[in-house]
């Protein structure tokens, strides 16, 4: 609802700008405004209405570019006005209005550059080679997991390098909050390490922006309010090792090529399951994968990653991320929909669905 006012606030005050520009040059009557009005002063009433209007354009179609547009514009707005302050002053509301969204856009757009600088170091760091990825290759893993391989379509494909995964779905922080829808993007590269996740999403219709960063080991998360004020903030050791195991979820879950990488060792495999152990920059998480009959991945829990028990503290407790509805990705078999449970100790808590929107494996620079 906001956003369709948005809308029509730029356009409509853009429109009014066309008064001074109709005024200078005598095209009609207008009573509005007394003062006289020169040439100049009209072309710059002119100027003033065709910025906020393609600024209205830009955010229509969710271009970052809008904010600066409309800077220029509710810019040169007030001045008009002030030099007409008497016939004029009235659009001051509307420019403090434009301002102050203008202000969160900017926030958006930084909030996110964080995230895009990151993904382009990445890109930076990791060359992406051709060999592709055989029966030779995956001879040594336990055969729940060669099964595994070949069901996704992972074989005679590209090694994968990195990867970018956009998912959709709901989060809530406990089982009192609501749900919040949000949408995310992000990149993994797999020899550095790297993992790097944005969302967008939405709490009681406010926006709400998160930055979860985890550059070869080094793990935070950031969680703001209209991208601008931070709501939550964690780092430290527990959550290097939480977002280890995330990593290493990332790499079974969405990226089942990804299992020959020698950081992985298989400890225990039988039919239905397999005991991963995964070591990266010193940390070592253990997770346990669960199979069906088909070959699908169906689970991944953990014990090694840790939650936020609403004091400020981290507790570590079992972890869980349940896989459904495999369907076909890009040329690869994978699952489209997951949940995220914590098991506390009076029962699982699920807090977050979420849909596979899309994979790309070894996608361009950024």
């Amino acid at each position: 609802m906001f956003r369709v006012f948005f809308l029509l606030l730029l356009v409509v005050h853009g429109l009014i700008h066309l008064i001074g520009f109709t005024k200078a040059f005598n095209l009609a009557t207008v009573h509005q405004l007394t003062a006289s009005i020169s040439k100049t002063n009209g072309v710059m009433w002119l100027l003033s209405a065709s910025l906020l209007v393609a600024a209205a354009f830009y955010f229509f179609f969710n271009s970052w570019h809008w904010w600066l547009i409309a800077v220029f514009g509710i810019a040169l707005s007030q001045y008009l006005i002030i030099a007409n302050w008497s016939d004029a002053k009235a659009g001051t509301a509307a420019n403090i209005i434009v301002l102050i969204v203008v202000v969160t856009g900017a926030a958006a757009w930084s909030f996110h550059e964080k995230y895009l600088k990151d993904v382009r170091q990445g890109f930076h760091e990791n060359t992406v080679t051709s060999s592709l990825l055989t029966e030779s290759d995956i001879f040594s893993l336990p055969p729940v997991v060669q099964q595994y391989l070949r069901y996704t379509g992972s074989l005679n494909k590209p090694k994968i390098e990195n990867f970018r995964v956009e998912f959709k779905g709901r989060i809530r922080k406990d089982e009192k909050s609501g749900w919040m829808s949000f949408t995310s993007e992000q990149h993994n590269f797999v020899k550095s390490a790297k993992w790097f996740f944005f969302m967008r999403a939405t709490m009681k219709a406010l926006p709400v922006a998160g930055y979860h960063r985890y550059n070869s080991g080094d793990a935070s998360m950031d969680i703001r309010l209209f991208s601008l004020f931070r709501v939550q903030y964690q780092d430290g050791p527990q959550m290097d090792t939480a977002e280890t195991v995330t990593l290493l979820n990332d790499m079974c879950c969405m990226a089942p090529a990804t299992l020959i990488d020698n950081r992985i060792k298989w400890e225990q495999a039988d039919s239905g399951k397999a005991k991963v152990v995964f070591t990266n920059n010193g940390i070592t998480v253990v997770a346990w994968l669960q199979f069906n009959d088909k070959g699908e991945l169906v689970n991944f829990t953990s014990d090694d990653r840790y939650a936020d028990m609403g004091d400020g503290t981290m507790k570590r407790l079992r972890w869980s991320t349940p896989l459904s509805n495999y369907r076909e990705i890009n040329g690869y078999r994978l699952p489209a929909f997951a949940k995220t449970v914590y098991t506390y100790p009076d029962g699982d808590f699920c807090y977050g669905e979420f849909e596979t929107v899309d994979v790309t494996y070894n996608p361009g620079t950024k």
